[in-house]
């Protein structure tokens, strides 16, 4: 179970407020990718924090709603949108994201826990943690409000474009997504340089 080990090491050491970042959604063909950026106040002030992967769709709802209205937490979202992706690639607007995350932050943090490897040139001071999600509590609690809001999002593109099943695969390649972009083409929340939409998406200029 993460803890807040990192954090309390950071305060030893006068970096303070400590956020964690995490991020949602590199990997699907649809929708944006979305990081989220979270300072907790104390290490027991949101019990049952986990890597959202490990929970429930109804668990991490109720965490996220823990965090959100968490007494001391400072909580914000940053997203890059599908055309971003294209332009940037998925690791460079997933940086973006990160960045525009901690830039809505209403207070700064002295240092961000990042999870996974180190962002070069990242706003502020910054700290990679492999697995971070299962090791920090900060970047726990990230991780879940980066997962529902982009569940959320999803859940409306999906109403907006029923076809593709956005609510259930969430963008994912998965085979009933695969099915709907070969009978429907890609919409306009695809990722065109992702090499399953690409090769059903019309080339610039084209129909």
């Amino acid at each position: 179970m993460p803890d807040f080990s990192i954090e309390d090491t950071l305060r030893g050491d006068g970096l303070h407020p400590v956020a964690g970042i995490d991020e949602a959604g590199r990997g699907p063909l649809a929708g944006p990718v979305v990081a989220a950026a979270v300072i907790l106040p104390v290490p027991d002030a949101v019990p049952g924090l986990d890597d959202s992967k490990k929970l429930t769709p109804a668990r991490r709802e109720k965490l996220h709603h823990a965090v959100t209205t968490c007494a001391g937490a400072v909580w914000a979202t940053g997203i890059a949108d599908p055309g971003e992706i294209d332009r940037l690639n998925i690791l460079r607007a997933t940086h973006l994201a990160m960045a525009r995350a901690v830039g809505a932050l209403a207070a700064a943090p002295a240092i961000c826990l990042i999870d996974g490897l180190p962002v070069p040139g990242f706003p502020l001071p910054s700290q990679a943690v492999v697995r971070g999600d299962s090791v920090s509590l900060s970047i726990a609690a990230a991780s879940i409000i980066a997962k529902v809001t982009r569940d959320r999002l999803m859940a409306r593109l999906d109403a907006e474009f029923p076809a593709y099943g956005f609510a259930r695969h969430q963008g994912y390649g998965t085979r009933a997504h695969l099915e709907a972009l070969q009978r429907h083409g890609p919409c306009p929340h695809h990722r065109v340089s992702f090499a399953p939409v690409a090769r059903l998406a019309p080339p610039p200029g084209g129909s």
